[in-house]
């Protein structure tokens, strides 16, 4: 476990190979005559004042200069080679290598339009996507990436050409994403008038964000903090976990294939094996048929859980409830609407304390085209009961819309009032009020990855969406035409709306977390009561559990964000290492914070393991 910097930011310039860089540089490029110098240097002005706003006249200048994008420039490649170990470091892999962004869109065999390509070879090509992870660096003409599984640095002979690499790289990533030239027209098409701030993040007003970090600005003499492993046990009679269900009372739930583990809630994380709870038959006396649920829900003071049991395409035609205390289930659960059995893709609470209430009787179902709410009660209000396994009972449609077609909703989470943030195959994400399902709020433009996961702050200022690749933070705050501040889930933003924040890995530890390197499952800690603030982000991706300090993204001022072109991206992690892929990463809540440490620990479940990491003062 550590920070994210000490491995891949080391200075290519230390290296034997580059004290005759320049020399390299000017033999491995044809010989410019006196009117190409000159253009040149123009063409390093223009450069030097780029914004994004003029990048159409940058573009225009570099064809007019003959620099096209498929032109191969000169510029040094190298390799990291070690992984995480103590000798791991950068080698050179082409000391006169060059790159170009290569068009091939006439390659019907290629889907995206550009790939980058250094050779000679090409050694590395690859399209221009989120998956690249580039990263650069403008102090060292450098730009690092992850592509076949390894790690490259790319380091620029100028600053010129380093600028004018960033520029073609921006350019061809927003081709690649939404299919259209990043002119003013295109952005337009791809955000809308009101999302002017997330089409020219250099040209976006931060005030939101500032305002955020005045109201929750930490103690200027903040101690450094680590991560302490407490507890680690293996999961219980061979079984392996599949998904953790976090109790905020007495305890928790390990989710397996064989049952229901019970494990003790402590202030430092969760412990001592309880028993195992076994999903046994209906009231009926028929075997239920029991198969590892996709999702567990707890309700009713947490003494009682849906499992909702993956079907096919990963749609549920309905839920197990189960009795806790007796490991029962007392009814198996039928979505229907109109007479017509339905499927849902997710199910959630109606708020963020809702498991708590000891006579919650409703929660919240989401499919491809749905959005609603479930009741347990009948339609005059009366709780349903099962005669025998044969007789499954319907839940109450009580309130939602089905949509006729296009929203492709695949996850969804709810504020502390019970507001519902639901994120999309599209990359959208949908703010809808408590008081109505059928119309969005606020609908926040995709960036070209779809949302397979999204969280909300208690109070719904912030929003956590995640997809394979980076995370995105975007906030809801906005001031009406009184003065009066809002949310995007009470009224319509308008076009004063902040640029989000990117939480992403650098290109090694997007490597070094292990083949399954997708994010998932990113969550802020776990706040349910109003007038509290969530204090950490995590997200796990492979073998890494990733954690973010809320304050420190939300700065602007923040090292991280220094000479970023586009959204701005925050690098700076502690990782949790584990030796298998992790299941699930969550903070516990609120009230299991101690007194030496400012948040609730962090558990940790891999298929064959639980651990819990408290977040502590340094001493």
């Amino acid at each position: 476990m550590g920070g994210s910097h000490s491995r891949e930011d080391i200075d290519l310039t230390s290296s034997d190979e580059e004290e005759d860089y320049e020399e390299e540089d000017y033999d491995a490029r044809s010989p410019i005559s006196e009117p190409a110098a000159s253009a040149g240097q123009r063409d390093d002005d223009l450069l030097r004042t780029a914004t994004p706003s003029s990048l159409e006249a940058i573009d225009a200048k570099l064809r007019s200069l003959d620099l096209k994008y498929q032109r191969p420039t000169s510029a040094k490649l190298y390799l990291h080679v070690g992984g995480a170990s103590p000798s791991a470091r950068w080698v050179p892999a082409e000391r006169r290598a060059t790159y170009a962004f290569v068009d091939k869109s006439g390659d019907e065999a290629s889907s995206p339009r550009w790939f980058l390509e250094v050779g000679p070879g090409p050694r590395v090509s690859a399209p221009v996507d989120s998956a690249l992870q580039l990263k650069t660096n403008p102090a060292q003409r450098r730009a690092d990436f992850a592509a076949s599984g390894s790690v490259w640095a790319l380091r620029l002979p100028t600053d010129a050409e380093f600028r004018r690499f960033r520029v073609e790289y921006e350019r061809c990533l927003f081709q690649n994403t939404f299919g259209v030239e990043p002119t003013d027209e295109g952005r337009k098409e791809v955000f809308g008038a009101d999302f002017a701030a997330w089409a020219q993040p250099a040209e976006a007003d931060d005030a939101v964000w500032a305002d955020a970090e005045e109201s929750l600005t930490p103690p200027a003499a903040a101690p450094a903090r680590d991560l302490l492993e407490q507890f680690e046990e293996e999961a219980g009679d061979g079984d392996s976990i599949q998904s953790l269900a976090l109790g905020a009372l007495d305890n928790s739930f390990l989710v397996g294939g064989a049952g229901i583990q019970v494990v003790r809630n402590f202030r430092h994380g969760v412990h001592g094996k309880g028993a195992l709870v076994r999903i046994s038959g209906g009231r009926g006396g028929t075997a239920s048929v029991y198969s590892t649920p996709k999702k567990a829900l707890l309700m009713r003071g947490e003494t009682n859980m849906l499992l909702m049991n993956p079907g096919e395409a990963l749609h549920s035609h309905g839920v197990h409830h189960v009795d806790i205390e007796t490991g029962k289930v007392v009814a198996e659960w039928r979505f229907e609407k109109d007479g017509t059995d339905i499927t849902m893709r997710d199910i959630a609470n109606d708020s963020k304390g809702a498991q708590l209430e000891p006579s919650g009787s409703t929660f919240l179902g989401l499919d491809d085209n749905r959005l609603c709410r479930w009741d347990m009660r009948d339609a005059r209000g009366r709780v349903q009961t099962i005669g025998s396994s044969s007789e499954s009972p319907i839940l109450n449609w009580s309130q939602g819309h089905q949509f006729s077609r296009g929203t492709n909703f695949q996850c969804f989470a709810s504020t502390g009032d019970g507001s519902i943030v639901v994120g999309s195959v599209d990359g959208k994400i949908r703010l809808y009020s408590k008081s109505s399902m059928r119309m969005a709020k606020t609908a926040f433009p995709g960036l070209g990855s779809p949302i397979t996961h999204v969280d909300v702050t208690c109070d719904g200022k912030w929003i956590l969406g995640t997809t394979d690749t980076y995370l995105i933070l975007i906030c809801t705050i906005f001031k009406d035409k009184d003065g009066k501040e809002k949310t995007g889930f009470s009224g319509r933003m308008g076009n004063r709306i902040a640029a989000p924040r990117l939480l992403k890995l650098t290109p090694l530890d997007s490597i070094l977390a292990g083949a399954d390197n997708k994010f998932h499952g990113g969550q802020f800690s776990w706040v349910t009561e109003n007038g509290k603030q969530e204090k950490h982000l995590v997200a796990t991706v492979g073998k890494f559990s990733v954690i973010w300090n809320f304050q420190q993204v939300k700065d602007s001022n923040h090292e991280c964000y220094r000479d970023q072109q586009g959204l701005k991206s925050c690098y700076c992690y502690k990782v949790v290492l584990k030796d298998e892929s992790i299941v699930d990463s969550r903070f516990m809540h609120e009230k299991f914070a101690f007194n030496d440490s400012p948040e609730a620990p962090l558990v940790v479940a891999t298929p064959m393991k639980v651990s819990s990491f408290s977040i502590a003062n340094r001493r």
